[in-house]
């Protein structure tokens, strides 16, 4: 072959390695995940397309999957059909590991608050599932939200790099409060409560500081036994140090009414072997009620 031919062939070589390699490096997987960024502005898009009653206006995989509390619907039923505006309070959490987007985000219909939980199951930068659980306040409930008109507090708070835990020990750390919820005692479960936290349900402060009970102490409070009670790591959010649980509060006798159990989606502010902060969204629903999605993680023991 002669030297011109020669290194000719030699540069076709290189280019057809560089490409290769370019293909291997830059495959189609890595870039369609979303970054925090992208799964933040999904569930803009979501809440967006919620208030206008217009699922068109999101990036569907084929085949979504849509559930609102633990029921299989179409997408544009249940809330959708509900004439809704924004309200003041939006708490997300975003596993990027996992592609889920997730949100605690209250709602307005007429004069009453919607507290809407949701999660988006994310695949190639579309919405291949949606997951929701809706509690509409009302002037009757029990519970009047006070405390979404501002971000919860230290929830968004960087966690200290010398502080943060790997992914694995956080869920483990959260779900002491469920081991505690099991026996009825936080103290006897090893519940770790930084000595700032405290706990927010559908907006109100119920234990720690602020909650103007004569009895807020989180080790403190007289806490129902729940022998039943199902966890499911919903998301994790490592860079901000969130664990989000669905849980199923399960059997109390009537204590949630007749037949129902309280389901949730709780999140736990966890770094530095502590929880910090607690905000869940609830609502009541038959006892029988499943989450019906996989958990994003083992419930380690």
């Amino acid at each position: 072959m002669s030297q011109p031919h020669a290194l000719k062939a030699r540069i076709a070589a290189v280019s057809f390695a560089t490409a290769l390699l370019l293909g291997f490096f830059h495959t189609p997987a890595a870039a369609e995940n979303c970054d925090r960024a992208c799964l933040s502005g999904l569930l803009t898009q979501y809440i967006d397309a919620v208030v206008a009653r217009d699922p068109s206006r999101l990036p569907l995989a084929e085949n979504v999957r849509f559930t609102e509390d633990s029921e299989a619907l179409k997408l544009g039923e249940g809330l959708w059909q509900a004439t809704l505006t924004k309200g003041t309070f939006r708490q997300d959490y975003l596993d990027t590991r996992k592609q889920i987007a997730a949100t605690h985000v209250q709602l307005l219909e007429g004069k009453n608050q919607v507290l809407l939980s949701a999660l988006l199951h994310v695949k190639d930068r579309k919405i291949a599932g949606i997951e929701t659980l809706v509690q509409r306040v009302t002037p009757e409930s029990r519970l009047q939200p006070k405390e979404l008109g501002k971000p919860i507090r230290g929830m968004n708070d960087p966690v200290p790099a010398n502080k943060k835990q790997s992914r694995e020990s956080m869920i483990k750390t959260a779900l002491t409060y469920t081991e505690g919820l099991r026996i009825g005692n936080f103290t006897d479960a090893g519940t770790p409560f930084a000595p700032e936290a405290y706990r927010v349900e559908n907006g109100v402060i119920m234990a720690g500081e602020g909650c103007g009970r004569d009895d807020c102490g989180l080790y403190s409070q007289n806490i129902m036994v729940h022998p039943g009670i199902i966890a499911s790591v919903a998301a994790v959010d490592e860079e901000n140090g969130v664990v989000l649980l669905w849980m199923n509060f399960g059997h109390t006798g009537s204590s949630y009414g007749e037949g129902n159990s309280l389901v949730t989606f709780e999140a736990f502010k966890v770094w530095g072997g502590q929880i910090h902060a607690i905000n869940a969204f609830f609502r009541g629903l038959p006892i029988s009620t499943a989450r019906f999605w996989p958990s994003a993680d083992p419930v380690y023991k």
